[in-house]
């Protein structure tokens, strides 16, 4: 394999280190270009670009496979539970029994949302976008907790276990707050018993004078969308709230950030437009097959959402699981969906269809997330909530990736520049 490799410029050839990552991943290094030969790398979207070296996760599209610290997800998902995950992501190592007893309190005693904190939900429209709360209120968080976002590497790292905990807590209990605001309905506050995801439930669907119980089927279930969630590698809003960070700003202010990243239609909210089209679809009385046969003749009104993905040349593995997971649900909690009908009709034809295989448009994770949260009762409107939820042990490991990078850098892209070339002022007079 070879260890360098070189570019050739106007007849003169530069050498150009390769960089070979622990799966075989191979790069070549142009931090010197610049400085060099006066070029740049243009790569819009960064799709062929590494910005940096990451111990976290690793994904191969091509093949389908996803590991958080080397763990295949199929394995976690089988073995493992969100908590456990999320420690595994963020400090590198599954939790020995004192280590997750030690974390698990940690998330406990830190989940409830101070009084004058709630002050801020009453500032917010009853219609305001869930997403948009999430990330204000988040952000906030460095305001309430001054000694733990400092804007300094140093004395961050130092309180980081408590951020760390505080935040994947806190989160889940800002979005708990947001669905009961938004439906004019007394806050519930968290009970230090109950699991994480039962947690999650309780202060989301519980009445002042009945506690919400959830079914274990119920709860299982979402706490496999979130660990399914935690980390995806360098995706949109992974690679903002390690940009974010590398300007020394605060694990709270860094995931706002990413928060705000995930709201947008193309990223986060992609499961929303799975569930808009199988709606679509059923509102005109077809099973997909009219669908189908309209995608494949280009019809722009009959995109095919959920699937393809901007990494996987496979079948995500995500996918897989969920899908499984889907189906068990429904059957155990009795409900029919005629959406889920639709979606396996769709998953069909993309799995025997040439027009599918030959354009690898396999059904990604987002094909069945939407689906299992209508099971459980969650609306469209908070379907990106639950995301940011499961994703925040991802954020907050690559925060802290960037914050313990002695020789890291302040994240700063170049362009190449298109507008006008170097013009005079016309006073106003002169302009007519």
């Amino acid at each position: 394999m070879p260890q360098s490799a070189s570019l050739k410029l106007d007849d003169k050839e530069y050498p150009l280190p390769v960089l070979v990552g622990t799966e075989g991943e191979k790069a070549i290094d142009t931090r010197k270009l610049r400085a060099d030969t006066g070029f740049i790398c243009y790569d819009q979207g960064y799709g062929n670009t590494g910005s940096c070296e990451s111990a976290i996760t690793f994904l191969d599209g091509d093949n389908g496979i996803l590991r958080h610290r080397g763990i295949p997800i199929e394995q976690l998902a089988t073995f493992s539970d969100f908590v456990e995950t999320a420690y595994l992501v963020i400090y590198g190592e599954l939790p020995n029994k004192s280590k997750r007893k030690a974390f698990g309190m940690l998330l406990r005693q830190n989940a409830a949302i101070e009084t004058q904190m709630q002050r801020i939900f009453e500032g917010f429209p009853k219609d305001a976008p869930p997403m948009a709360m999430l990330s204000s209120i988040v952000a906030s968080l460095a305001a309430h907790y001054p000694s733990l976002a400092t804007n300094n590497f140093e004395k961050d790292l130092a309180n980081f276990d408590l951020a760390a905990a505080m935040a994947i807590s806190k989160v889940r209990t800002i979005g708990a707050m947001i669905y009961r605001y938004q439906r004019g309905l007394p806050y519930i506050f968290p009970k230090q018993d109950l699991p994480f995801c039962d947690n999650f439930l309780h202060m989301m669907l519980s009445e002042p004078y009945q506690e919400f119980i959830a079914e274990p089927e119920v709860a299982r279930a979402l706490n496999l969308l979130f660990l399914l969630h935690t980390d995806h590698e360098q995706n949109c809003s992974t690679s903002t709230v390690r940009t974010v960070g590398s300007s020394a700003a605060n694990l709270f202010t860094s995931l706002s950030a990413g928060i705000c990243a995930l709201s947008g239609p193309l990223h986060g909210g992609a499961n929303v437009s799975v569930v808009q089209m199988l709606q679509a679809i059923h509102d005109e009385g077809d099973d997909g097959t009219r669908f189908i046969a309209a995608a494949k003749n280009g019809s722009k009104s009959n995109r095919l959402m959920g699937f393809g993905h901007a990494v996987y040349k496979n079948f995500d593995p995500r996918a897989r699981i969920i899908g499984k997971a889907c189906e068990e649900v429904l059957n155990k909690l009795g409900k029919e969906d005629p959406l889920l009908t639709i979606a396996k009709k769709l998953e069909e034809a993309a799995l025997k269809d040439d027009y599918f295989l030959s354009r690898k448009l396999y059904p990604n994770v987002d094909f069945y997330s939407g689906i299992i949260m209508r099971a459980l009762g969650i609306p469209n409107s908070m379907f990106t909530v639950i995301f940011a939820i499961g994703r925040t042990p991802g954020w907050i490991a690559n925060w802290r990736e960037v914050a313990s990078n002695p020789k890291g850098r302040i994240y700063r892209p170049r362009q190449i520049y298109i507008g006008p070339v170097k013009r005079d002022y016309v006073p106003m007079a002169q302009r007519g």
